[in-house]
């Protein structure tokens, strides 16, 4: 049953498996983005709270654009099991740092998948990532600039530079011309 299953998908098994793992690392970051709006709100950072709420929808939208491709190609794509995520963070700076590493695995590990999809021909899937590369692009380019505002705005502005997260943006991608 399963060879008669794998016929009717044009996915091969390493590339549900590698999917199915980046589902769950999409859902995890929700958690995780939703654990610093948590955290921000806690502590009086309306701004920055907003930011990360916003992020961890986008970032559940994500992995529920993953696990609808697998569905339509026959495959099987699995309900992730989330792991716990840290609810604390010693500052507001240390959450975006804990942010702009959450976007780096992530586009580590789509360039990873883009070389599975590679080696086995897998041209369909290939074309689908192209969206989450341009993605991640603008993902890693704004928690770079929400930490270029640490250095750039005092300390003892913490409201001001909470305020500041909201208005920073990503408005041009090298693609489009």
């Amino acid at each position: 049953m399963k060879d008669l299953a794998r016929l009717r998908t044009p996915i091969k098994e390493s590339i549900e498996l590698a999917l199915n793992q980046q589902i769950q690392m999409e859902m995890t970051s929700s958690s995780k983005y939703l654990a610093m709006a948590g955290w921000c709100d806690r502590n009086g950072l309306d701004y920055s709270a907003g930011f990360f709420y916003k992020q961890s929808e986008e970032e559940r939208t994500h992995g529920m654009k993953l696990f609808h491709y697998l569905c339509d190609q026959g495959a099987t794509a699995y309900s992730p099991e989330i792991p716990a995520v840290s609810q604390e963070f010693d500052s507001l700076r240390s959450v975006f740092e804990a942010a702009l590493e959450q976007e780096i695995a992530v586009t580590d590990s789509i360039n990873r998948i883009i070389g599975i999809c590679r080696r086995e021909n897998d041209y369909a899937t290939e074309e689908l990532l192209k969206w989450y590369v341009k993605e991640q692009m603008e993902e890693e380019y704004i928690a770079r600039r929400c930490l270029d505002l640490f250095d750039q705005i005092p300390a003892d502005q913490l409201f001001y530079l909470d305020k500041k997260v909201s208005s920073v943006t990503y408005d041009g991608n090298v693609f489009d011309a």
